[in-house]
């Protein structure tokens, strides 16, 4: 008997309850009803009591330069416009550059973002490393900015300004860029020395990080040509020509980033793509009697109240300071370059760029430049 009653009983509580849905017909396919639901548009779009929330941003791309401080532009409006002001959460999510590439399923984006900030009222809290950097500017009612101060390296990426109102939730994502330059490297050992690990290791040593695909991408779009492959920040090796030619992929390919892909990054070695944001202080070409030898030059760096300056660090006064000079100097890695922004003669190639002598015996005697 029982098993007689409960298709009966299914039945009844089936039309019993208001605005079920069995996810076929056109009724909300999650099973509840709602009673402060007016109506749907037909896109699987749902209005609250007829308001609808918007979250937009006047700039969906923000560069700046490292050190400096950046807003992301947040801002949300209800239509029609509320007569008093509603509770309201906001959070800030971000997804690195190294992972922001290429197309991703909204399930692997969510798996991929870190929180930055999260606030409600007057109340707020950030997150990892954004820690005490960052904050909402709120400069008029619905502004939801965010503000990052003494901007990294790594913090270039997509970032999603997400605010959510009750059981409506809508969002906007700004790509946040660093101003910079980006520069072969390899190791004082040779070429194709470095795995993954070392690759970003030595980038980071030279006042850099590994480029993204965008950055080197952009830089080919500047002109860079290097028939070497190097790694890039997400894990991918590859190289960027601009004149096409034997050896660098064959002559018969158009101009372009020549990629391996994803690489092992224990088992392969490759050379560097590294990218820098800023001099981190003023580079200069010491002043000295003589030439000096690798260790003489450290010493005289010092004595100058100074460092002797990293490769990054003489890329970015390079590009981003207008640094020129036909002097060749040690740096810090014992490789000896010097910064050509006005090119003329006897100062190498007839393009500006940083000339590299490569790395000489620390015997031999050159300048030196160091970094205040």
């Amino acid at each position: 008997m029982l098993g007689l009653l409960r298709p009966l009983l299914a039945a009844c509580l089936y039309l019993q309850l208001p605005g079920y849905s069995n996810g076929y017909s056109n009724g909300y396919s999650n099973g509840f009803h709602y009673q402060d639901i007016s109506n749907g548009n037909g896109n699987g779009e749902i209005y609250f009591n007829g308001i609808r929330l918007h979250v937009e941003s006047p700039q969906l791309s923000v560069s700046a330069t490292r050190g400096s401080s950046v807003t992301l532009p947040c801002h949300f409006h209800y239509e029609p416009e509320l007569a008093a002001p509603r509770r309201t959460r906001v959070k800030w999510s971000w997804v690195p550059a190294s992972l922001a590439g290429g197309p991703a399923s909204s399930e692997e984006a969510f798996v991929r973002e870190t929180q930055v900030m999260v606030a409600m009222g007057d109340r707020h809290r950030s997150y990892g490393d954004f820690r005490g950097r960052v904050r909402l500017r709120r400069s008029a009612p619905g502004d939801m900015s965010l503000v990052i101060n003494e901007l990294r390296l790594n913090d270039t990426g997509r970032y999603r300004c997400e605010v959510i109102d009750g059981l409506e939730d809508e969002s906007v994502t700004v790509e946040l860029e660093l101003r910079g330059v980006v520069f072969p490297y390899y190791s004082q050992k040779g070429r194709y020395i470095f795995d993954f690990f070392g690759a970003r290791r030595a980038c980071r040593d030279q006042e850099a990080a590994l480029a993204t695909f965008e950055q080197l991408f952009s830089a080919w779009q500047d002109g860079l040509d290097w028939c070497n492959a190097g790694w890039l920040a997400d894990g991918t090796v590859q190289y960027p020509i601009t004149a096409p030619r034997d050896g660098c992929g064959g002559a018969d390919l158009a101009p372009g980033l020549r990629s391996y892909g994803q690489r092992h990054r224990l088992l392969h070695r490759y050379d560097a793509f590294c990218f820098s944001a800023s001099a981190n202080g003023a580079v200069y070409f010491l002043k000295h009697q003589t030439k000096l030898n690798f260790t003489e030059a450290v010493q005289a760096c010092a004595g100058d109240g100074s460092q002797i300056a990293k490769v990054g660090q003489m890329y970015a006064a390079w590009r981003l300071m207008g640094l020129d000079r036909c002097d060749a100097g040690w740096l810090s890695d014992g490789s000896v370059r010097y910064p050509v922004t006005r090119a003329r003669a006897n100062c190498g190639p007839p393009e500006p760029g940083v000339r590299s002598f490569g790395f000489p015996p620390p015997y031999l005697r050159f300048g030196v430049y160091c970094c205040r």
